[in-house]
């Protein structure tokens, strides 16, 4: 609970006081003022706000049993960080983060065994293809990406997941209003009425989702979702065969902020959603408090290509299963200026028609 209660004017949002001459709480800047049993309401929910609990246990992966970890090997590349795996007969290689060449130097590391992957389902040829599809219907990309541009690296790789199961006690409270408007012969007519609304209730989420590994954006991994986790499948290290495999550099603990922003926006946005009916709504507060929460450790696949372009590198990804394809490509700058000023001519166009036919009437 708060140590500090303030009363907030639901018409201005200043801080309203008792007037002992009114015997009412009044706003010193609008000059609204509201009976005692009016507010009786809202004090008791300011008294129940709680701050968020959003603990979880840590019950991610496991140990590595004897002989699994024997013929695999870890390589990290000097000039990006990027760390990948390989069996241990392979001694050299690329980076697939940046390109450069690698060399290999030591056995993988690495306190926790992966609960579940999900193997690979499209192949090195989907993966080509569905980059070739990215570049269709994009008119302001420059017509010579599409024609000389070259894959120099495509590579298939295991990307840490931690995954964030918990039940969530969520209790929102909104500020809403509604304006009713009439006249009479003689005056307009204005009326806003004030409410205090409040919502709650329980939610399941399941396996949220969140990069373990700091070389792969967030967005980027994000954008690529959702993965379908009915094909998982119990952690064998066969399922690394031929493919890259990064290990996580950002542990569960450091996931759990972005794991608990992510169930945050999800139950505000559900929650929102239910408050209908007001002219405006305004979100008071939010406390969810988590329970039954646990966190388990997978790798996902992904496809990883690197073009070059005009002496640049671009990166894209695509997931490995659903074929969903994310990365940056490059704008033509000059018929991006040639789109904007006909589209500024076009709106010009239209104002000085319109202001003629205003004109004419």
């Amino acid at each position: 609970m708060a140590e500090i209660q303030e009363y907030k004017c639901p018409c201005c949002g200043g801080a309203i006081a008792f007037n002992s001459t009114l015997q009412k709480m009044k706003c010193p800047y609008c000059d609204t003022e509201f009976e005692m049993d009016t507010l009786a309401g809202y004090d008791s929910e300011l008294k129940d706000d709680q701050p968020d609990d959003m603990r979880w246990e840590e019950t991610a992966g496991g140990e590595w049993q004897d002989g699994e970890t024997g013929g695999l090997r870890s390589y990290v590349c000097k000039s990006c960080g990027g760390e990948i795996t390989c069996d241990e007969n392979t001694a050299a290689s690329s980076c697939p983060f940046c390109g450069n060449p690698v060399v290999m130097t030591r056995q993988i590391s690495g306190a926790l065994r992966p609960d579940y992957v999900i193997p690979f389902q499209l192949d090195k040829k989907a993966a080509k293809e569905a980059l070739k599809n990215l570049y269709e219907g994009k008119r302001l990309l420059p017509k010579s990406f599409k024609d000389t541009n070259h894959i120099n690296e495509i590579k298939g790789m295991y990307v840490p997941f931690w995954l964030f199961d918990a039940e969530a006690d969520v209790n929102m409270r909104y500020r809403a209003s509604k304006i009713r408007m009439w006249s009479d012969s003689r005056y307009d007519y204005t009326e806003t009425s004030y409410f205090n609304v409040s919502r709650g209730g329980s939610m399941k989420f399941a396996r949220v989702p969140v990069d373990g590994s700091s070389k792969m954006p967030d967005d980027l991994m994000e954008s690529l979702e959702p993965f379908d986790f009915s094909k998982a499948v119990d952690f064998q290290t066969a399922y690394l065969a031929g493919y890259l495999a990064d290990k996580y550099d950002v542990d569960s603990k450091e996931s759990i902020g972005r794991a608990n922003e992510r169930i945050k926006n999800s139950a505000r946005q559900a929650f929102d959603e239910t408050v209908r009916g007001y002219t405006a709504v305004t979100n008071e507060s939010c406390s969810i408090r988590l329970s039954g929460s646990r966190v388990k450790y997978a790798l996902f696949p992904v496809w990883i290509l690197n073009t070059a372009w005009n002496g640049q590198n671009y990166l894209f990804v695509m997931n490995g299963q659903s074929g969903k394809m994310a990365g940056d490509l490059p704008l033509d700058k000059a018929l991006y200026r040639k789109w904007l000023f006909g589209l500024t001519g076009l709106i010009g166009m239209l104002l000085y028609i319109f202001s003629y036919l205003i004109w004419l009437l």
